[in-house]
């Protein structure tokens, strides 16, 4: 069983993660494994650098991030050629990390930010959303991430809004509280996911 965990940006997707962690449950960050299909000698990289220019790469070769965000950021049609090349590698490379944790995990976790709007929900058995109200994530952001208000407010508006999110959401963790309510629901899920893979 493949649980998809999702939440908005400060929402402790990360914290939560880990804690199923600490009870043996696998998962995966669909975030790394993006920053994996562009790395250095990575054909995804190379067909990037071949479309967009040497303005993309820093000196030493790798992916200069910034530069590539500002691009696709400025230009809707640059970032679908940009998600055609990324995409189908970050889904096929999830799955191969996802089938190696299968083998030592009851059930694994897909943690991904983007879980409903990249499709990456259809890879999943069940859906588990991380809340908090939109004030805890401004806060936690702005103390974590040292970014302006001003593009904080700009992700959020990109992601899913929270009501959509908690729609679609199959389980919820409210996040809002301290950590060990959060490790009482990880626990209490931790144990329905176990019996449903039984």
């Amino acid at each position: 069983m493949i649980i998809g965990l999702t939440g908005g940006i400060g929402s402790g997707k990360s914290t939560v993660a880990r804690t199923f962690e600490e009870l043996g449950i696998g998962w995966v960050d669909a975030d790394d494994v993006a920053r994996e299909v562009v790395a250095l000698g990575e054909p995804a990289l190379t067909e990037i650098a071949e479309h967009f220019g040497s303005e993309v790469l820093n000196t030493d070769g790798t992916l200069n991030r910034s530069a590539l965000r500002t691009i696709v950021f400025e230009a809707p049609e640059q970032r679908r050629w940009l998600e055609s090349v990324t995409h189908p590698r970050v889904r096929e490379r999830l799955l191969s990390h996802l089938e190696n944790l299968q083998q030592q995990s009851p059930y694994v976790l897909l943690v991904s930010p983007l879980l409903f709007e990249s499709g990456q929900d259809m890879l999943v058995s069940r859906t588990l959303v991380v809340d908090v109200p939109e004030t805890i994530q401004l806060t936690r952001t702005l103390a974590r991430d040292g970014v302006s208000e001003t593009q904080v407010r700009a992700i959020l508006a990109a992601q899913l809004s929270r009501q959509e999110r908690l729609a679609r959401g199959d389980d919820i963790i409210d996040n809002s509280g301290d950590h060990a309510d959060m490790m009482r629901q990880v626990a209490q899920l931790d144990q329905y996911y176990r019996a449903e893979c039984a």
